[in-house]
């Protein structure tokens, strides 16, 4: 598929026509600005000409004030216009950031297994950034100079149209370095935007995993990545420099030839009583004027490019499909019982490499099913279906009866609560990742999910209690205690489908046994899918599948399938004997 580039013309129909009513205050403010700016080069000609000549003091006075007047003009249209434009595109960047992370919330679980959390920062905090430019500074300095240029062009060929078009020459010439040099920096920017989302991605797992790097010894090596990307990150910079500081030069060159051109043409037209001192000095202002806006464009230039190149892809994220396909999804569950069915499901992460094939059990009400085999068996990617987090590839999964595929996420997920076996903790205190599903969770009803996961065992230890803090991800806990929390958090929510990966994976005997107690509470009147390697804590499941090379190649429950000396009573009696 091509790559899609957002234009100038996309932008404006986006992003500044929605605003269109304060860009026009803008706009006039501007007009407003760059009208003032033009009274001290048109005074120089009267003060040179008439006012010295005549020795005028009156009118010295009417060209002081009115020079004055025009200061004050410009500086509290520039305060206006920071106000007004500068401070609306920071609005407009907080706007865009809530819309790029709602977006990507709503994307499938499938897409953030590919994509580094720290790149996704990036692209939500940094690429949206440039939009300054097209509804604030560079909005500014781009019509500003244009107004500024058009005028101050009339204004000089009023004056003389030969020495006018004479500085045409240099200009068209810079006009063409500018649009060629434009054409290079856009993508030399865009792909800025994905080496900084690398950078920063890796940096963001080396800061999360820096106890594995610390414990292997690998400083080193973590070192010599960030290194790598960071001359990356200089290369890249060091093209935009360097074409950027071609076209200044070329710039400063050719305005400098005009220049010279009008001082030589100039001083003759003088010398032959054609044209006035005054005029001369009025021109030169005026030149500079005109020269002025078309020296910023370079870096106007850079910067708009910089801006559509964020937009690039910022677009090229919201136009990816949202897993809540509200089109096919319209089924909203009012009561849910529980009874869910897989039916010929198949699977693939990737095409032609399926991991899943003809999967096919149902769960009633109220049951526990428990999932076991080897590692990468296809147990976890069983859960992650039954959680909706991933779809099949073909074959139906059913809830109460209904598609899963075409139920509305958010009705089934209100009653779906997870435990994972390396469940995340935000950072924050105890009593908030309790909280986090409910958080309008009344006193008492926290206190029982509490007592329920046995959370108040090493709590009434703490002196803040449930008010402790827990660090990053949980860091200042054990993974017992970890793991207690994200059960409490489950029971709090109140879910009638719970999915336990490896719940008790991380416990001690003695955490162990209090959980085995909180999960017998916990599971009564809800469909419950179990996935554990260690079989002595599944031996009360209703159902056991085992599950190998993503087939069920055994289905029952732990008695009739001890008794049948197939894979199940292997691993078990296995496990036994360690």
């Amino acid at each position: 598929m091509p790559e899609k580039k957002v234009s100038i013309l996309t932008a404006f129909k986006t992003i500044i026509w929605p605003k269109r009513k304060l860009v026009f205050i803008g706009l006039v403010l501007i007009a407003i600005s760059k009208a003032a700016s033009f009274v001290a080069p048109i005074a120089s000609k009267y003060l040179i000409d008439d006012v010295i000549v005549n020795k005028d003091v009156d009118m010295l006075k009417y060209l002081v004030g009115g020079v004055l007047l025009a200061i004050f003009v410009q500086a509290l249209t520039s305060f206006l216009l920071t106000k007004i434009l500068s401070v609306q595109a920071q609005y407009l960047i907080s706007e865009l950031r809530a819309q790029v992370q709602k977006k990507v919330l709503a994307l499938p679980v499938r897409f953030f297994d590919n994509a580094k959390s720290g790149a996704l920062v990036s692209r939500i905090m940094s690429d949206v950034e440039g939009v300054r430019n097209l509804i604030g500074t560079g909005l500014v300095q781009l019509v500003g100079g244009i107004i500024t240029a058009v005028v101050s062009l009339v204004l000089l060929m009023e004056i003389s149209v030969f020495m006018t078009l004479f500085t045409f020459i240099p200009l068209t010439i810079f006009a063409i370095i500018a649009l060629k040099a434009f054409k290079i920096i856009r993508p030399i920017f865009r792909d800025r935007g994905k080496i900084n989302a690398e950078v920063k991605g890796r940096l963001t797992e080396t800061l999360s995993g820096i106890r594995v790097i610390k414990g292997f010894n690998a400083e080193k090596q973590e070192e010599a990545v960030f290194e790598d990307g960071v001359e990356r990150l200089y290369e890249n910079v060091k093209k935009s420099l360097t074409t950027t500081a071609f076209m200044t030069s070329s710039s400063t060159f050719l305005l400098g030839v005009a220049t010279t051109s009008v001082m030589g043409f100039g001083g003759y037209k003088i010398i032959q009583d054609t044209l006035t001192v005054g005029e001369f000095v009025q021109f030169t202002i005026l030149l500079g004027l005109m020269i002025a806006p078309i020296v910023q464009m370079s870096s106007v230039g850079s910067q708009l490019t910089e801006a559509l190149a964020g937009l690039d892809r910022t677009e090229e994220l919201m136009n990816l499909e949202e897993e809540s396909d509200v089109e096919n999804r319209t089924i909203l569950l009012d009561k849910v019982v529980g009874r869910m069915a897989f039916s010929n499901i198949n699977f693939s992460y990737e095409k032609d490499k399926e991991v899943l094939h003809d999967i096919t059990f149902s769960v009633e009400p109220g049951q526990v099913i428990a999932l076991v085999g080897s590692s990468g068996s296809g147990k976890s990617t069983i859960a992650g279906l039954a959680a909706s987090f991933l779809n099949p590839d073909s074959g139906t999964i059913t809830i109460d009866g209904e598609d899963l595929s075409k139920v509305n996420l958010n009705s089934f997920r209100q009653n779906l609560g997870v435990v994972l076996q390396d469940d995340f903790l935000f950072e924050g205190t105890i009593r908030e990742n309790i909280l986090f599903p409910r958080p309008n969770a009344t006193e008492q009803k926290l206190n029982e999910a509490v007592k329920a996961a046995y959370v108040d065992e090493f709590t009434d230890r703490f002196d803040k209690g449930l008010d402790t803090r827990i660090g990053e991800r949980g860091v200042k806990l054990s993974g017992g205690q970890r793991q207690r929390i994200a059960i409490a958090r489950a029971i709090l929510a109140d879910p009638k489908i719970l999915i336990l990966d490896e719940a008790t994976s991380s416990l001690d005997t003695e955490s162990e046994a209090l959980i085995q107690k909180s999960l017998v509470e916990l599971t009564k009147g809800r469909t419950t899918f179990v996935i554990a390697h260690r079989l002595s804590t599944i031996r009360k499941a209703d159902q056991i599948l085992v599950i190998e090379n993503g087939r069920i190649i055994e289905q029952g429950t732990h008695d009739a399938l001890i008794a049948s000396e197939g894979r199940y009573f292997n691993l078990f009696t296995y496990q036994a004997r360690i």
